[in-house]
């Protein structure tokens, strides 16, 4: 069959434009371009008490939720358009470069590893590592005092437990769930002596299970908190991070503390420093 010029063109004409679709180009990668259009979807945890936590009836409590809603308010965003998609730790760069979320609110230590994948905001939040055991517990005090194989437990795709591991207790026994929630029921049910991640995490896992659960022994580590975000996403990361500054500012950032994490007895720490790297 004999094709015509004009055939011939708009074949290429079409294949051009479904290679540009394909490829893709900035805008499609640009949180910013999502808030223009005034919805966006932002990636939090769904299991951890005071910071991201699904409840019952289908809404979200939590700081990293309160900060994910004002960084969407200066994006021009309103609550009520933003859709809230669980990003567990090991999914969290996944989500990112798959378009799947604009920005992720998750306790994300910000980390060089990371940065390679994917940029950050940021930091919203300085934590550190510490360890929850059951209340009578009186063997573990600290990193150290987990040597002698016992049990610990944290989430696979995050670095806590292997930071044991590493450099307090060679013979720690590891065991990685998706999720701490799975690691708090583990503690609870006697399957794991310990779990380990950041202590703000932890306290609210503690406030949640009174009596039951403990912290113990000081953080061992600084873990910067950033928002995550598509990598050269220049304009929002400058925009996010101008939004964490106001938030501390206008004393939006103190008082969604107060009202999250607050009741779990977790002091008001030092306002952080934005990096704008």
């Amino acid at each position: 069959m004999r094709i015509t010029r004009t055939a011939r063109v708009g074949v290429a004409a079409l294949a051009l434009a479904f290679a540009a679709t394909a490829c893709g180009g900035d805008e499609a990668t640009s949180a910013s371009s999502s808030a223009e259009s005034g919805k966006l979807t932002v990636g939090i945890k769904f299991d951890q008490p005071g910071l991201g936590l699904r409840t019952p009836d289908g809404s979200f409590s939590g700081f990293d939720v309160e900060v994910a809603k004002y960084v969407a308010g200066k994006l021009g965003v309103t609550p009520e358009n933003i859709t809230f998609k669980e990003s567990p730790s090991a999914q969290r760069e996944t989500l990112i470069e798959n378009g799947e979320v604009d920005y992720i609110v998750a306790t994300y230590s910000i980390t060089d590893a990371r940065k390679e994948k994917v940029d950050f905001a940021g930091p919203y939040f300085v934590a550190g590592q510490s360890l929850l055991v059951a209340d009578g517990n009186t063997d573990i005090t600290g990193p150290e005092s987990l040597s002698g194989g016992k049990r610990l437990c944290s989430v696979s795709g995050s670095t806590p437990a292997q930071k044991v591991k590493d450099q307090y207790a060679q013979d720690v026994q590891l065991q990685e769930f998706d999720t701490y929630s799975a690691c708090v029921e583990a503690l609870r049910n006697g399957a794991v002596d310990a779990v380990t991640t950041d202590d703000i995490i932890l306290a609210g896992y503690a406030a949640q299970y009174p009596g039951e659960l403990k912290v113990v022994g000081e953080p061992f580590t600084e873990e910067r908190y950033g928002i995550g975000l598509a990598k050269g996403d220049d304009e929002t990361r400058t925009k996010i991070n101008d939004a964490i500054d106001a938030m501390i500012e206008d004393g939006s950032w103190q008082k969604a503390f107060e009202d999250t994490v607050g009741p779990s007895g977790y002091p008001l720490p030092a306002q952080p420093t934005v990096d704008r790297y």
